[in-house]
């Protein structure tokens, strides 16, 4: 077969692949339970992942891993597309037989979703089906009716001007399409998960306040409180769980005296607290920005627990999603009287966005989110720690993940130029919930210095710091460390996130002039 038949042919199978794919994405945006077929093999990427793929991920992407996960994904499917083009315009029926296979697996990954309708999975399916087989017949056949016959030998064969052009005007047209329905597909399924109408924020009994002096107005510093549209967002969930606030349920189970089951008005008829808390990723590398505080409004965890009584021989707490995420604490930290978590109903004074664990999500002070900070909880299970491993646990991370002492320089930026003579260098450090004792810095390799502190707001949260030095022209470094109230000074070598937290100090080169 000729170049020019084969290209067309694999253009005609991108587009029909492209065409199947976006009519899942625009059902999927106007009937709630139809699913997502992106998402739904998404999950399925993300379920079937190896051990250090979680770290590589995040260091490449981020926050945005969950959009590079979904690219990949489609441009993979165009792909297999592009090759199931070629395969048809020979053999049309294995063709159809493997895009159906596509499909069914598809379908398949699409049951494994709590959300999703199987009436509603079957009828996308078919549809799908449907849309994708008849794009590409119809467009192979463009490519048949204008490819030449067998020529002598040594002499291409190419598809007339009149075909090319036919095969791109609808080809492409049914492309442009595709993609207005797949943008409107996900537009409508955002707005699906749009804020509750009338939701509210529960009231503390104590609003947490902000001591004088825990901000240092220094421009490029970090906030000290994060808003929520900045935070960062870290899980497994492509699409985040559409949750009913009137029929979610909180089940405590396990090892208990006896098994409670809570609505959202029996939390909020618990009493009220708030605080300010720093929560952080343990995928977050040296310097990284997957670390915020925030001050989240709801109901002490032991209140909760006390409910149903826990027995003696608990050593973990197991919180569950809504999309079957878990996370495992030990028990002794939860119960301690020196820290205060909650399951959290608000954060900055607004009821929990969808993406950070609407209606409820558990807030653990000290440790890391990926032990802890369970987002749309529907479960706590009482258990021990010999008898289950948690989500991440068998993927290489550690069982027990006090968050690290850590410090960041925010100013300057990594290869920025700043002017000569005095400047400001800032950051911010942590350490929950022990509390930040001092912050040095050094320029270049002159003397560590101590930085002045923000006043903390407890410590359960970090501090900014702050610190002056007289820079010459030319090239500089600086560099951070921080101890925290223990007396525990973070160690100079750097390390990979993995196991269970990054050490080491964070370094930024920059330029005066």
């Amino acid at each position: 077969m000729s170049r020019s038949p084969r290209l067309a042919a694999a253009f005609a199978g991108l587009v029909a692949t492209g065409a199947a794919i976006a009519t899942g994405e625009l059902i999927a945006g106007i009937l709630a339970g139809a699913p997502s077929p992106i998402v739904s093999v998404g999950r399925a990427v993300i379920a079937l992942q190896p051990p250090g793929a979680k770290e590589l991920v995040v260091s490449l992407f981020g926050t945005a891993d969950k959009l590079a996960l979904e690219i990949g994904v489609a441009v993979v499917a165009l792909g297999i597309g592009a090759g199931l083009g070629i395969i048809g315009l020979r053999r049309p029926a294995i063709a159809t037989g493997v895009l159906g296979a596509f499909v069914l697996a598809g379908f398949l990954a699409a049951l494994q979703d709590s959300e999703t309708q199987p009436t509603l999975a079957v009828g996308a399916a078919l549809v799908e089906m449907l849309v994708g087989t008849t794009v590409l017949d119809q467009l192979l056949r463009l490519v048949r009716a204008g490819s030449p016959a067998d020529g002598p030998a040594g002499t291409p064969g190419l598809m007339p001007d009149w075909s090319r052009r036919t095969l791109l005007l609808r080809g492409g047209g049914l492309a442009v399409g595709s993609i207005a329905a797949a943008t409107i597909g996900r537009q409508l399924l955002a707005a699906q998960r749009a804020p509750a109408a009338g939701a509210t924020a529960p009231t503390p009994e104590l609003p947490a306040t902000l001591p004088d002096g825990a901000s240092l107005a220094i421009d490029g510093l970090t906030p000290i409180v994060v808003a929520n549209a900045d935070f960062y967002r870290i899980d497994t969930a492509l699409l985040v769980p559409n949750i009913d606030r009137d029929a979610w349920r909180l089940r405590v189970r396990g090892m208990v005296d006896r098994e409670v089951s809570l609505s959202y008005a029996d939390l909020v008829a618990l009493p009220i607290v708030e605080q300010y808390v720093t929560i952080a990723c343990v995928s977050n590398r040296v310097g990284g920005d997957l670390v915020g505080n925030a001050r989240w409004t709801g109901v002490r965890l032991r209140d909760v627990l006390d409910l149903a009584g826990v027995q003696a021989g608990a050593t973990q707490l197991v919180g569950r999603s809504a999309d079957g995420w878990t996370a495992g604490s030990p028990t002794a930290w939860v119960m301690d009287p020196e820290r205060e978590p909650m399951i959290a109903l608000a954060m900055n004074g607004e009821p929990l966005p969808r993406e950070h664990g609407y209606p409820a999500r558990v807030i653990i002070p000290g440790l890391y989110g990926y032990v802890s900070a369970t987002k749309w909880v529907t479960e706590l299970e009482l258990t021990t720690l010999e008898a289950f491993d948690a989500y991440w646990v068998p993927l290489g991370w550690a069982k027990e993940a006090p968050i690290l002492t850590q410090s960041r320089i925010d100013r300057p930026a990594r290869g920025s130029t700043v002017k000569t003579g005095t400047y400001t260098f800032a950051g911010v450090a942590w350490a929950p919930d022990r509390g930040i004792a001092r912050v040095e810095v050094q320029v270049d390799d002159a003397e560590w210095q101590l930085a002045s502190l923000s006043v903390p707001i407890s410590a359960a949260t970090w501090v900014q710091w702050a610190v002056d030095a007289t820079l010459g022209a030319g090239p500089h470094r600086v560099r951070v460390r921080a101890t925290d109230a223990t007396g525990e000074t973070q160690t100079e070598v750097i390390t990979r996130p993995d196991p269970n937290g990054a050490r080491g100090w964070h370094t930024v080169p920059f330029e005066a002039a």
